[in-house]
């Protein structure tokens, strides 16, 4: 592997861990009881998920290569490519739209009655899944791009790496803004519920128009 290739894989690591990034983000914005534990833990699933999916997109194109041909391992490469996006697109407005309206009423009750939002194991591999479904089609890109088994287990783990230290990042970053804003957990859920939203409107976007 070349200089220039693994400098490409690293770009192209950083560009696919920048949905795990927001999701850390929001992670840390509202998890009460977020710690070094906990954040090691979701930046481990984030990054595993995120090197995981790509994986199964190669190994998925090469399947059904060896089984119709090279054309039907193309177009169920780009069917699923589709599928992944809108899938991607409805977790994270239901796991969005859930934690803002939640955060919303929750800022009308009574501070006695007020709930903090508590770290949830099978929430985290939900955001993981969701962050990382859509780099599913970038296992279609390596299947083109990669001519040995031995590059793509090479390739999955720098985004392995890039991703769990940038999430990580996201951790820290919105575990600082959430004490800025003092504690005020429905209102760091409101923020977290809206970056989720958006991040699933840009998914969609950044497929379809290549940005």
């Amino acid at each position: 592997m070349t200089f220039q290739i693994l400098l490409q894989v690293i770009l192209f690591g950083i560009a696919l861990s920048a949905d795990a990034f927001s999701v850390a983000v929001t992670d840390g914005l509202t998890y009460s009881d977020i710690n070094k534990k906990k954040s090691f833990f979701i930046a481990f699933v984030f990054g595993f998920l995120q090197a995981f999916m790509p994986l199964i997109g190669f190994w998925l194109v090469e399947l059904i290569e060896r089984l119709a041909g090279e054309f039907a391992g193309a177009q169920v490469g780009s069917i699923a490519s589709k599928v992944v996006v809108w899938v991607a697109f409805g977790l994270l407005i239901f796991i969005g739209g859930k934690m803002l309206i939640e955060s919303i009423l929750e800022m009308r009750k009574p501070s006695e009655e007020k709930k903090e939002r508590l770290f949830s194991v099978k929430e985290v591999i939900i955001f993981g899944f969701a962050t990382a479904i859509d780099a599913l089609a970038a296992g279609v890109a390596f299947h083109a791009d990669v001519s040995t088994i031995y590059t793509i287990w090479l390739h999955v783990s720098i985004v392995l790496v890039i991703t769990f230290c940038i999430s990580l990042i996201g951790l820290f970053l919105g575990n600082q803004i959430n004490k800025l804003l003092k504690g005020k957990y429905e209102i760091s859920g409101i923020i977290g519920g809206c970056i989720l939203i958006l991040l699933a409107v840009w998914i969609v976007l950044s497929h379809y128009l290549g940005i």
